[in-house]
């Protein structure tokens, strides 16, 4: 969607290419505004804020919160994702995204259904996979079914946050289906809200005429 302010796709070079783009265009502020499981250029963005001693604060939408009935076992990586699937052969619901899919060929003993916005490429490389092209919103009756049609025993998601991928954890509840939630790791010294309405306030107060007098 074409947006009336001026845009870049593409990255930038890393921390340093992003220094020397905010440097070149003499930006004011940097707001992180990426995908809560976007860590590299989250990474890049706060490193290349701290170069150029611009204000900087992440924009983050809140993450879920277990609920009573969820089965949700908490994990800090992809990983650690595969490994706690266990040795036992489970069908497992894999909603994590395609970039990280391959993790799971560390443990082949399992059935994956595999769902993305774009293929996985390569395919896993395990005996028993299938894959579905779909982008959200998921409503939770459609993921109830999902998940009864293909008998699945565990969902492998990330804690994005959000409604639009959230039908299959409520629908996970329902079923009392085991979740294992990969949680976000995200840096403890990074300024952050959690709406855009907090990070407007935010821009009105970091430049307003007290913050610029150093009050």
């Amino acid at each position: 969607m074409a947006q009336p302010v001026p845009t870049r796709s593409g990255g930038f070079g890393g921390s340093d290419g992003l220094a020397d783009f905010l440097k070149g265009e003499d930006f004011d502020l940097l707001i992180d505004a990426t995908h809560p499981f976007a860590a590299r250029i989250s990474r890049n963005a706060a490193i290349a804020a701290s170069a150029t001693v611009l204000p900087f604060f992440a924009l983050r939408r809140p993450a879920w919160k277990q609920q009573p009935g969820d089965r949700w076992t908490s994990v800090r990586s992809v990983t650690d994702a595969a490994a706690a699937l266990g040795t036992i052969p489970k069908r497992v619901f894999l909603a994590i995204g395609r970039q990280e899919a391959f993790h799971f060929e560390s443990a082949p003993q399992h059935s994956y259904l595999i769902r993305s916005v774009d293929p996985v490429t390569p395919q896993l490389d395990v005996p028993h996979a299938h894959y579905i092209l779909a982008t959200g919103p998921f409503e939770e009756t459609a993921e109830r079914g999902l998940l009864i049609e293909n008998r699945i025993d565990v969902i492998v998601a990330k804690n994005s946050g959000g409604t639009a991928t959230y039908g299959k954890i409520a629908a996970a509840r329902a079923l009392s289906t085991e979740v294992i939630m990969v949680e976000r790791q995200q840096p403890d010294d990074v300024r952050t809200v959690e709406t855009v309405k907090d990070a407007l306030g935010l821009v009105d107060h970091l430049f307003s005429p007290e913050m610029k007098r150093g009050v």
